[in-house]
């Protein structure tokens, strides 16, 4: 198929017409009829019949639409990444910073009161958005820098560690004994038989967790999957369960109403920032990176 064929199929996929199609894509209804017939005979296939007056896309079009869909996405994020070139550079007085939920809560305002201090002048632009979206933002060059936990491979992207935290079991209240609730650490023999609050598992540290539960003990079973850290310790806050989260969201907890012990055997994660290759590493970029990880350092 060739793009005009496919321009024409997807809108008529859309409106259900070849008079609805062609005031989409502003031609006329000839043009569409005709462009349909030249789509058909290069497939080989029919793509619509026609059922009481209207178009109904045949078993073959319907299996070729969910590929033409991510077609025109693709398409749609050419014209973005096009669309931010076209306007170059924005003022040096603005920096478009991204982080995943985790980080905007205790980590991104340390790191944002240090950076006021050092660069009053600038404007930042914050987004808490999950690891995939930010990796998605800096490679179309709609951000300048993103900050998260997994490392994440790109071509068009860098990236550096910054820091790294510990996953920390954060109790309710009088689920462990006096004895174990006092002391620093909590093994997961410790946590058998206790309800816990299981991590998505398309989340890096959820995966991680999973495996490492599935390893050590089979009486480690979770009553609830979440897929963020801050709704795990929402829920261990009204007593629901164990919440294993990394130390950044453990840091937000209140101590009121939960314990906070590191999990024995430690799981690190690291913090990671990724940047756009196509770019120059701005020194206010460098700055923000850097008052991030003072940021990190502050939590320990």
């Amino acid at each position: 198929m060739r793009l005009r064929h496919i321009e024409v199929f997807n809108a008529v996929m859309l409106t259900g017409s070849v008079s609805a199609a062609a005031r989409l894509i502003n031609v006329t209804q000839p043009a569409v009829s005709r462009t349909l017939q030249h789509a058909e005979i290069q497939l080989g296939f029919a793509l619509f019949q026609r059922v009481r007056g209207r178009l109904t896309p045949t078993a073959e079009a319907q299996t070729l639409y969910p590929h033409i869909e991510r077609l025109f996405a693709q398409l749609d994020d050419v014209q973005r990444l096009a669309a931010n070139l076209k306007s170059g550079r924005v003022s040096q007085g603005q920096l478009r910073v991204l982080t995943v939920l985790a980080l905007s809560y205790e980590v991104f305002p340390r790191a944002m009161h240090l950076f006021r201090q050092k660069y009053p002048e600038v404007a930042v632009i914050h987004e808490a958005l999950h690891s995939p979206q930010i990796v998605s933002s800096l490679v179309l060059q709609e951000a300048d820098v993103g900050y998260v936990f997994s490392a994440i491979s790109h071509p068009a992207l860098a990236q550096e560690q910054i820091g790294e935290r510990k996953v920390m079991c954060v109790v309710p209240k009088g689920l462990l004994g006096p004895r174990q609730s006092r002391s620093p650490k909590v093994t997961l023999a410790q946590l058998a038989g206790l309800p816990l609050i299981a991590l998505d598992n398309r989340d890096p540290l959820g995966v991680t967790l999973a495996h490492v539960l599935r390893e050590h003990d089979p009486g480690l079973k979770p009553v609830i999957t979440v897929q963020t850290y801050h709704v795990a310790l929402a829920l261990a806050h009204h007593g629901v369960g164990v919440a294993m989260v990394e130390g950044c969201t453990a840091a937000s907890a209140d101590r009121s109403k939960v314990d906070v012990l590191a999990l024995e055997p430690a799981i690190p994660v690291t913090v990671k920032t990724l940047r756009p290759t196509a770019r120059p590493h701005s020194l206010v970029t460098r700055a923000f990176t850097r008052c991030m990880a003072q940021a990190l350092q502050q939590l320990e």
